[in-house]
């Protein structure tokens, strides 16, 4: 006989890691078990091992709520963040319920046993498990491959092509010349980095991108800890935090062509008279149509300003012995070339889902409150957002489904579903133009235009509608 569980989480990321914890603080009898796939927790801040790995969220945003992050840097490198983790995986007894090495090929339900049953692989065996309930918490891209374009003439370079995803252990950079493909966060993040020891870094991009640089240590959150006890100075650093990044969002969105005069203005500064940001740093697009890149205390306009690195904005034409020849003509030296082109998006993990029998593909699913999905009983997905810090949405999704759990427990329900109607009206799952998510759009879930189908991307109105808002709404079925 399989194991019966009560929640199966699928992941110990940032996200798997703090499910784990809320369950247990506030439903501490519930039987909980976490399955990860690698031999390790962290997620993202295990995986990435590239120089400069980083976060692109401030940590009194991107930490848990229920757990101050008390270290000095707000932005904060990977290992730092990955030790968090572990800390507080550790401080309130998850440690002990996640199964390494665990990866889930499948996950079916039953409405006659009211039970998922999950198939994963434990180095290279079968294990069946069962539970109540499933929460994925397996973030959003695909583990196992990068987005990895094939560049025309890539077999002829000489030197060693690499993807930040899968950082060579072995790769020397000292002394070489580097070519950075890309413009998004992980580029401008490698390039400072990489530029402490290398000959010369250019960052070669098709597209500029929006960056704004901020300081590495929030001096507002080191004078409240110096004067407030640690929870309530870390509580007010993070609604400070949020105030200023959701305004700074609403007038993105609202009075584009002001923001953009603002990053210019701050561009200018910060980049020097030898750049033009025009050509490098002046996108097509508005503000926060894709994400803003941060740069921490101006390191990446810095190693510009020296010229230890360089920006191309330019198409490559093909890969040669050397290098990288441009449709411009010029010509690139490189004895490393690293691809930061982006991520594979991959939702609820690549789960094989069915339902009483009848597969169930991501695209076929609607989305509940953010976290559910219509019609499909007893499953939650946490997916944060793409204009805050991830973990601001996971903390409330994971408030919200225990807020779930212990009402199922006060009624005797076995099962909730959220029942959606015949007018709910279609639309993207996500509202951004960044390659990433236009290239998997027919692979994510779909949304509708209004609550509680929609997918929002505003904190304060997430608080009113998962920290506040009705269990019984009367779309979500409790039975």
């Amino acid at each position: 006989m399989s194991e019966l569980l009560d929640v199966i989480v699928v992941g110990a990321g940032l996200s798997g890691v703090g499910a784990a914890c809320h369950l247990k603080r506030n439903l501490p009898h519930k039987q909980v078990v976490l399955l990860e796939g690698r031999d390790s927790l962290g997620g993202t801040w295990d995986l990435f091992r590239y120089p400069g790995i980083r976060s692109d969220s401030d940590m009194f945003t991107l930490g848990y709520s229920f757990e101050p992050w008390e270290e000095q840097k707000a932005i904060a490198d990977g290992p730092s963040i990955r030790a968090y983790i572990e800390r507080t995986a550790e401080k309130y007894g998850v440690l002990s319920k996640i199964r390494f090495r665990h990866r889930v090929k499948s996950a079916s339900w039953s409405s006659a046993e009211a039970l998922w049953t999950v198939e994963a692989e434990h180095d290279g065996k079968p294990v069946t498990l069962r539970a109540r309930f499933l929460w994925v918490c397996s973030g959003y891209y695909d583990y196992s491959r990068g987005h990895a374009p094939d560049f025309p003439g890539q077999e002829r370079f000489q030197g060693r092509l690499v993807h930040p995803q899968f950082w060579p252990a072995d790769l020397d950079h000292s002394g070489k010349k580097v070519v950075v493909i890309g413009s998004g966060a992980t580029a401008v993040t490698l390039v400072p980095s990489l530029a402490e020891t290398a000959a010369h870094v250019v960052m070669l991009q098709r597209t500029p991108t929006y960056v704004v640089s901020l300081p590495s240590i929030d001096a507002v959150a080191t004078w409240l800890r110096e004067h407030l006890p640690s929870q309530l100075a870390y509580d007010t650093t993070r609604w400070k935090n949020v105030l200023v990044s959701l305004f700074f969002y609403q007038l993105a969105r609202r009075a584009p062509e002001l923001v953009k005069k603002h990053l210019r203005r701050r561009l200018r500064e910060a980049v020097g008279p030898g750049i033009d940001i025009d050509k490098h740093f002046s996108p097509p697009y508005n503000p926060w149509d894709q994400r803003l890149c941060l740069v921490p205390d101006d390191d990446l306009f810095r190693v510009l300003r020296e010229g230890r690195a360089s920006v191309v904005t330019d198409h490559i034409e093909t890969f040669t012995e050397t290098g990288i020849r441009l449709r411009s003509g010029q010509e690139l030296d490189a004895d490393v070339i690293v691809s930061a082109t982006g991520l594979e998006i991959l939702f609820l993990g690549g789960i094989d889902l069915t339902i009483d029998a009848r597969r169930v593909a991501p695209h076929d699913l609607f989305n509940y409150k953010g976290c559910m999905f219509g019609n499909v009983p007893n499953l939650a997905a946490t997916f944060g957002y793409t204009n805050a810090s991830w973990t601001l949405k996971a903390d409330l999704i994971a408030e919200y489904l225990c807020r779930v759990f212990a009402r199922m427990d006060a009624l005797g329900a076995r099962v909730c579903v959220p029942r959606p109607g015949a007018s709910v009206q279609e639309a993207p799952f996500i509202d951004l133009s960044s390659g990433y998510i236009q290239r998997a759009l027919d692979r994510l879930p779909r949304q509708g235009a209004k609550h509680p189908w929609r997918l929002y991307q505003n904190y304060l109105l997430d608080i009113l509608l998962l920290r506040a808002g009705a269990i019984e709404d009367g779309i979500l079925e409790l039975s």
